[in-house]
């Protein structure tokens, strides 16, 4: 137990050493920390109520998904009734409606009504987690189906939703170049986004609330202007509006309802600049398979005008002159760079399943983080002091030693946080007290071993060596009990909670290898350099 190679010495106060360098950024001010070359900075990230941020609550609006489910289904049922096979597996259908929330349609041919009746059975799947079906299908009026979304089926499908939102807005938050943002769903349809440092909340507001649904469709040349005025358009489009600061003056087009290529075909997205303007815009391309219908719908189309959608508002609305091969096109508007680069973001994350909704809007001040860690660290600083002190009235040298492996243990901690780019809240200022006050137990159930051995008339090195050997039994049971409950607490909990879990485990693994492994090392090397013939422990 004594006996310590110099491999073993020299891999231990490697791991210290690298301890301290990771550490040292931590400390260090804003601006000394900002001039560091990029591969040293690595710091602690402070949380939401340390650092201050921004707190928004989100709602789902599930009008708006209960409406693009209804424009999903209704390119399915379109698509099953093309079948398979061309023109000769088609069954003929008349004008498609969604009104009322539900989707009808008649069938030309009474015969292929019960062939149309089980292709939608296929396409819609078999019965869900539920048990039951997410659509009910049923004929009426002889010829008519009409298609109903069951209780069942809009429930699993809000939670789809909202898990699908929750993985994009990380994306997107991430993408602001901001750490360790929480973003947790709340209920069945609201999810909560804190972003420590970040104090103005507009921008994420801004990039948030954008559904960046994008959608390319035709402008219906056939439609009269006065009639669409009125409110009148042919079968088959609709009226959408222009966006804020596009369109020259015209409030709206009339486009076709059938979207030729969506966001979901996207590949890339950036914010770059017009050639001939200079202005800002978005750059996209397309992965081959939209690429290849973008091709084929401009060149089927040339002389027409194609609108691009974003969120149900149009952005531009040119002529197809030639063909766009390529897969690239360009999205203008009255973008500034800001907003042309929060575009790009969303885009490249995805369109969100759902319109979200702000519902809840808070700033949290660094001044109130700044007192907790004042109190904080005025708190580990008298729990440290406590703890030093006693160790060296009770045990002496060893536990001067002990002192020593706290203070590269607090180190260790740090830089095992900033290694891992750790967020420290402040249930985890609280879990790093409490660590600096257990980290010493192992050395003193370590030295009280040695004082029992020494008065069975053990020798010095016998003595502590036992001491080390039978007390580490010990000490991993006890922690590894603590790290079970960590664990569980990091597993099963979330938000400060788990700030906790994470820097209390952390605290148990490191202060574990420093009270046993290197307490024992400064032991030894005493003990084989001096030989002493008594200790006073």
């Amino acid at each position: 137990m004594l006996d310590f190679p110099r491999w073993k010495t020299i891999g231990i106060s490697i791991i210290l050493l690298f301890g301290i360098v990771f550490a040292i950024p931590s400390f260090l001010p804003e601006k000394t920390f900002d001039k560091l070359p990029s591969i040293a900075q690595i710091k602690v990230n402070l949380g939401l109520d340390l650092a201050g941020g921004s707190h928004l609550l989100l709602e789902a609006d599930t009008a708006d998904l209960q409406k693009t489910q209804l424009a999903n289904m209704e390119k399915t049922v379109r698509a099953a009734m093309r079948g398979e096979r061309g023109s000769d597996d088609d069954i003929g259908i008349g004008e498609l409606s969604t009104a009322g929330g539900k989707i009808s349609f008649l069938v030309r041919d009474q015969a292929k009504l019960d062939e149309a009746r089980d292709r939608l059975f296929k396409e819609t799947g078999g019965a869900g987690m539920t048990g039951q079906r997410d659509w009910r299908i049923d004929i009426v009026d002889v010829t008519r189906i009409v298609m109903t979304p069951t209780a069942a089926g809009q429930k699993q499908a809000i939670a789809n939703a909202m898990d699908t939102a929750r993985d994009i807005i990380d994306k997107r938050v991430n993408a602001l170049g901001t750490r360790e943002p929480t973003i947790i769903r709340q209920g069945d349809d609201r999810v909560v986004v804190q972003v420590p440092g970040l104090q103005d909340p507009q921008q994420l507001k801004d990039l948030i609330g954008k559904t960046a649904r994008l959608e390319f469709r035709m402008v219906d040349a056939n439609a009269d202007p006065a009639e669409a005025a009125a409110g009148r358009v042919p079968v088959g489009s609709e009226i959408v509006p222009y966006a804020e600061g596009a369109g020259a003056g015209v409030p709206f087009e009339v486009l076709r309802r059938q979207v030729m290529i969506s966001g979901e075909q996207l590949l890339d997205a950036k914010q770059g600049y017009d050639q001939q303007s200079g202005q800002p815009v978005v750059n996209i391309r397309f992965d081959s398979a939209g690429s290849a219908t973008f091709a084929k719908v401009t060149a089927q189309n040339v002389g027409k005008r194609f609108a691009m959608v974003l969120d149900g508002r149009v952005l531009s609305a040119p002529n197809i002159n030639e063909p766009i091969l390529g897969g690239s096109a360009q999205i203008s508007g009255s973008f500034t760079v800001a907003t042309a680069n929060n575009l790009a973001i969303s885009l490249r994350s995805g369109a969100l399943p759902v319109k979200m909704t702000v519902v809840e809007e808070r700033t949290v001040t660094p001044e109130l983080g700044a007192d907790s860690i004042r109190k904080g660290v005025i708190a580990g600083i008298i729990a440290t002091v406590s703890v030093l002190t006693l160790m060296v009235l009770v045990y002496g040298r060893f536990g001067v030693y002990a002192n020593v492996a706290l203070f590269f243990n607090i180190f260790l901690i740090v830089a095992i946080m900033a290694f891992f780019n750790a967020t420290l809240t402040l249930p985890g200022i609280a879990g790093f007290v409490l660590t600096i006050g257990a980290a010493v137990d192992a050395n003193v159930l370590i030295n009280e071993r040695i004082r029992e051995e020494l008065k069975r008339g053990r020798r010095v090195f016998q003595a502590v060596e036992l001491g080390y050997s039978e007390a580490s039994r010990a000490i991993f049971d006890a922690n590894v009990t603590n790290v079970i409950a960590a664990s569980l607490m990091f597993w099963f909990g979330s938000g400060p909670i788990k700030g906790f879990a994470v820097v209390l485990t952390i605290g148990i693994v490191t202060s574990v290898f420093t009270a046993v492994t290197v307490t024992r090392l400064f032991a030894a090397r005493w003990l084989h350099k001096t030989r002493p013939a008594s200790i006073n422990i």
